[in-house]
């Protein structure tokens, strides 16, 4: 290859920064940064008709994300990684270039299969167009509270809690400092429970769920005892339960459910390291419980309820730019941070959605 032709292959291809699944932790494990690596690659200098390519302003991180190391996520709707390839998932990104009808330089768009690298060349019909004023300017937002995560909240709410206002009903949500807790509690409140409670992890969450977010009252399941704080805090028992946890914290709310009370099953994070089936089995006396009782524990997915996602994002950014919604994000800075983002997600340690905001290296 002569010297020319070698200055126009350089100049046919982009050098990117990509974070790629490194190694699998194992069914049974704990996810660490390691598992991921940064590496440099290339994508090409020019799109094709109906391509567009994007910079990458944030990614988003979040607890399914988990199932999708493992060979087999144990879901029919979640595909796993492959090692040494290219994770992705929500984000969003600003086009550079298009060759796309309806997609322009500068739009805002987004993508639930979003690669993580600074750049790339995508399918412009796969994006969605952004309208930044619907967040005050926050874009962050539509990868949370005004994305699948507030959809997951609100829908699972409306479509799995049977909220009533003026039904005086009680909710409890576990994992109430995360992504979808801490929405998932304002919205029952925005919806007609008449007492929210939330269960977290330290007491500096527990504070902000009350001080910020209008919950009535907050358990620190690490100090005390879960149950007989519940009992104490829902006088009433439980009519609506958020369940984001599973386990241990979920049993002890079950057992003081009300009769024909309902369960919306968000996301089982404390078995999200373990081989077992989603949703978990029930130990046989609080299966006993939940049957006796006429308590509904249904799995609910999202993606299901698509038709409804065009309205209920509305209401979430009419929520927000009220004030009614508060909104909560760790972010983490650079890509090559994407790994310690993970782990430290899948800790327990974030107030809010994680998301990572990508450097323009």
């Amino acid at each position: 290859m002569t010297q020319i032709q070698c200055e126009i292959a350089a100049k046919a291809e982009m050098i990117i920064q990509r974070v790629v699944l490194n190694s699998r932790p194992g069914k049974n494990g704990v996810p660490v940064a390691e598992n991921f690596r940064l590496e440099q690659s290339t994508i090409a200098d020019t799109v094709q008709a109906g391509q567009v390519r994007v910079k990458t302003l944030y990614l988003s991180v979040d607890p399914y994300m988990r199932c999708r190391m493992n060979e087999d996520t144990g879901s029919d709707y979640l595909q796993p990684w492959q090692l040494s390839e290219v994770a992705d998932g929500g984000g969003i990104g600003v086009v550079e270039e298009s060759k796309h009808q309806n997609l322009a330089k500068g739009d805002f768009v987004t993508s639930f299969t979003w690669p993580w690298q600074t750049a790339a060349i995508l399918d412009g019909d796969s994006l969605q167009k952004l309208v930044p004023q619907l967040v005050n300017g926050r874009l962050s937002y539509f990868l949370g509270a005004a994305g699948i995560t507030g959809l997951t909240a609100l829908l699972g709410i409306r479509e799995k809690g049977h909220v009533a206002a003026g039904a005086n009903q009680t909710m409890v949500v576990s994992g109430a400092a995360g992504a979808c807790g801490s929405l998932a509690g304002q919205i029952g409140r925005l919806e007609g429970c008449s007492r929210v409670v939330g269960i977290a992890g330290t007491d500096e969450k527990c504070s902000i769920l009350v001080q910020e977010m209008g919950f009535d009252a907050a358990i620190n399941y690490k100090k005390g005892d879960v149950a007989k704080q519940l009992r104490e805090l829902c006088p009433g028992g439980v009519d609506v339960y958020f369940d984001n946890v599973g386990g241990d914290i979920s049993d002890a709310v079950i057992s003081q459910m009300n009769q024909n009370s309902h369960i919306i099953l968000c996301g089982q994070i404390s078995q999200y390291n373990k081989d077992v089936p989603y949703p978990p089995p029930l130990p046989a006396d609080i299966e006993k419980i939940q049957k006796e009782r006429n308590i509904t524990r249904e799995r609910f997915l999202v993606l299901n309820y698509m038709d409804k996602q065009e309205a209920s994002v509305l209401q979430l950014c009419q929520w927000i730019q009220e004030g009614k919604l508060k909104v909560r994000e760790t972010v983490v800075e650079g890509l090559a941070n994407i790994g310690a983002a993970f782990q430290s997600m899948m800790s327990g340690g974030n107030i809010g959605k994680q998301i990572v905001s990508v450097s323009n290296n």
